[in-house]
C-alpha cells in the first residue's frame, strides 16, 4: 500500500469516527423522530366493513372474490435517504482551516450514519454541471464507508454548477418518495422549476454550504482572483470601497434570491459555515420537522 493510499485511509477513518460518533450521540433520536414514518406502505387487504373509506377499496380483489375488500396501509418503517452532493469548483474554497468540500464530506457522512442507524438505505448523487456519479441506495456499514471514501477522493470531470440538472436527475432516478438533502452553496440560477418538482415528489431539505470570507472582499489592494468554475482570472482593486460594496451587495442578492426560492416552495433549509460546528444547525433542522 503506497503513501497516498495510506493517507486516504487515514482521512476516511477520521471522518468515519467523527461522523459515527455524532450520529450515535446526537442525531439518531432527532433524525428518527423527524423522518421516520413519512410514508404509508401497503400491508394487506380485508373485507369491507360499514364505515370504511370507499377510496381504499381494492377493486381487483373485490372483482375476483365477488365481495368488497379494502387495502390496509401501515406506516413505512424503512426509508431511503438521498444525498445530492455539489462537487463543482466553488466547493474547493475555504478559510478557517477547512474547505467547503471538507465540510460537505463530514456532514454527508454524519447524515449517512444517522440513516443506517434508522435502518434506512442511503444513496448519493455527485454533480457539477453534469451528473458525475450515482451511487444507488443500499444499507450497511460497508456501503457507508464506500460513500465516505467517495466523498473524500472523488474528482469531478467538470467544474461548473447545474442544480437544475441534478434535481431533474434525482426526480427521474428515484421513483419512490424519499428523504433527500441537497448539499451545495447554491451558486446557480434557473433551477426553480426543477426544485419545485423535486420538493413536491420528495421530502427535500437544502443545506447551504458557506464560507464567511465569500461575503466580503478584504482590503488588500490590487489582487488577482481565480474563478474555480470558469477557470478565468481577473485583477480587482480591493482598496476601492465602491468595489467592495458592489461585491458585497451582489453576493447578498444571490443569497436572498436563493432563500426566497426555498421559502416559495416551502423547503426547509439551514446554513452551514466552514470552520464552525454543524451540530446545532442540523439539530435545529431535525427539531423543526419533528
Amino acid at each position: 500500500m503506497n503513501e497516498n493510499s495510506n493517507e486516504i485511509l487515514r482521512k476516511v477513518r477520521k471522518v468515519e469516527i467523527k461522523a459515527r460518533g455524532l450520529s450515535r450521540q446526537l442525531f439518531s433520536g432527532e433524525y428518527h423522530s423527524a423522518y421516520k414514518g413519512r410514508g404509508m406502505a401497503f400491508s394487506e387487504v380485508r373485507e369491507y366493513q360499514y364505515g370504511d373509506d370507499v377510496r381504499a377499496i381494492d377493486w381487483n380483489v373485490t372483482a375476483r372474490l365477488n365481495h368488497p375488500y379494502i387495502k390496509i396501509f401501515e406506516e413505512e418503517r424503512e426509508l431511503t435517504m438521498m444525498l445530492l452532493v455539489d462537487v463543482s469548483g466553488s466547493n474547493r474554497f475555504g478559510t478557517h482551516h477547512q474547505f467547503k468540500e471538507e465540510l460537505v464530506a463530514e456532514v454527508a457522512a454524519t447524515l449517512a450514519f444517522s440513516a443506517i442507524t434508522n435502518n434506512d438505505k442511503v444513496g448519493v448523487i455527485f454533480f457539477s454541471d453534469k451528473i458525475e456519479k450515482f451511487i444507488p441506495p443500499k444499507k450497511g456499514s460497508s456501503h457507508i464507508l464506500r460513500i465516505i471514501r467517495e466523498l473524500i477522493t472523488f474528482q469531478p470531470t467538470q467544474k461548473g454548477t447545474n442544480l437544475a440538472e441534478a434535481l431533474r436527475y434525482f426526480t427521474n432516478v428515484c421513483r419512490k418518495r424519499c428523504t433527500a438533502f441537497l448539499l451545495s452553496d447554491c451558486m446557480d440560477s434557473g433551477y426553480g422549476d426543477a426544485l419545485k418538482i423535486a420538493a413536491k415528489k420528495h421530502d427535500l431539505a437544502v443545506l447551504r454550504i458557506v464560507d464567511e470570507r465569500e461575503r466580503t472582499l478584504p482590503d488588500i489592494g490590487l489582487a488577482k482572483f481565480y474563478d474555480p468554475e470558469s477557470g478565468s482570472t481577473t485583477t480587482i482593486d480591493t482598496s476601492s470601497r465602491s468595489v467592495r460594496h458592489s461585491y458585497q451587495q451582489a453576493f447578498a442578492l444571490q443569497e436572498q434570491l436563493t432563500l426566497d426560492l426555498l421559502t416559495r416552495y416551502g423547503i426547509d433549509n439551514i446554513e452551514l459555515n466552514t470552520g464552525e460546528d454543524f451540530v446545532r444547525p442540523l439539530m435545529k433542522l431535525f427539531k423543526m420537522r419533528s
